[in-house]
């Protein structure tokens, strides 16, 4: 077998592998293919995923869904104003018998993590998390401990004209891979979802239809796919023109682009590609990188930033 060849077959395995992992996570979260997707490239691609949108519109429910899809261990942290940084990363316990400090784990040690409501916590709480997230490990009493594998947190904030939020600062925004809002199902969707009673049985009774090495392999696959130079410097351009003034305070940072280029080659391989095509771009920029800039018309929101984003991807030439 060639290598062009192996190269061929491992991305269709994969690409079954990823389309039976949405399939069953569609069981549940009804009507939103393109929720789904964004959240398994934001897995595939080892990015943390923002959700902002009102309550109950499944978040936690995409949450649950996919670590029960992948056997993987899930802890749903509900942040308040009162929640300390202890109560996520885990605290230091003296036994007396032992005379020795002993670590005890928080909920932060899951492979994925629900941070419900993140804006609802103290700045304090939330930048607990920041460690965490971009080093997958945290420190405590001068000790480090390392998270498990794989590990991904998936954050959801109340819009923030709502009360008693507190606005994720830039340099926690900006360890986001990617933002998304869930949105309401079609009218036939949820039709359907209230005359079945809901989803709760058939959301306890998934199975895993992948493990945690499959994942772990698919992982490693994504870095395999090519992105031509062009490709790259395209990326590159979109970055600029953000940084440039214009509608934009605040432009891309380097993080953000290299958040695009991973979640491009996430999204090929789902498409079943061994190579990245400017359509991945942009079908991804908006979701990766709206919540990483500040416009000048004020905040905005998350809509006026994506529309913006989306902007600067209709002007830029693509590269041919």
């Amino acid at each position: 077998m060639t290598t062009t060849t192996a190269a061929a077959t491992a991305v269709t395995t994969a690409t079954e592998q990823i389309r039976r992992l949405e399939t069953q996570v569609a069981t549940v979260v009804r009507g939103k293919p393109e929720v789904i997707r964004l959240a398994v490239i934001a897995l595939l691609a080892e990015g943390h995923l923002l959700v902002e949108d009102v309550p109950g519109v499944g978040k936690t429910t995409l949450a649950q869904s996919l670590a029960r899809s992948l056997g993987l261990a899930f802890q749903r942290i509900q942040f308040t104003s009162d929640l300390l940084p202890s109560d996520v990363i885990g605290v230091s316990i003296y036994r007396q018998k032992e005379e020795r400090f002993e670590f005890v784990p928080g909920p932060l040690f899951a492979n994925v993590v629900l941070a419900d409501e993140i804006n609802r916590a103290t700045p304090k709480t939330q930048s607990a998390l920041l460690e965490a997230m971009s080093e997958r490990r945290v420190s405590v009493e001068r000790k480090r401990y390392s998270l498990p594998r794989p590990f991904v947190v998936l954050a959801t904030q109340n819009p923030l004209e709502h009360h008693g939020t507190y606005p994720l600062p830039e340099s926690q925004l900006d360890r986001f891979l990617m933002s998304l809002k869930v949105g309401y199902p079609p009218p036939a969707d949820e039709r359907e979802l209230l005359l079945s009673g809901g989803v709760e049985e058939t959301l306890a009774g998934l199975r895993p239809v992948l493990d945690r090495d499959e994942l772990t392999a698919l992982q490693k696959e994504v870095r395999q796919v090519m992105v031509a130079e062009k490709l790259a410097d395209y990326m590159l351009a979109l970055a600029t023109a953000t940084r440039q003034g214009g509608d934009f305070l605040l432009g891309v940072s380097p993080r953000g682009v290299q958040g695009l280029y991973r979640a491009t080659q996430a999204l090929a391989l789902c498409e079943g590609r061994e190579f990245a095509v400017p359509d991945d771009v942009q079908r991804v920029a908006a979701p990766i990188l709206a919540h990483r800039v500040l416009l000048r018309r004020g905040a905005g929101g998350l809509d006026q930033a994506r529309q913006a984003i989306d902007k600067v991807v209709s002007v830029v030439p693509i590269p041919l």
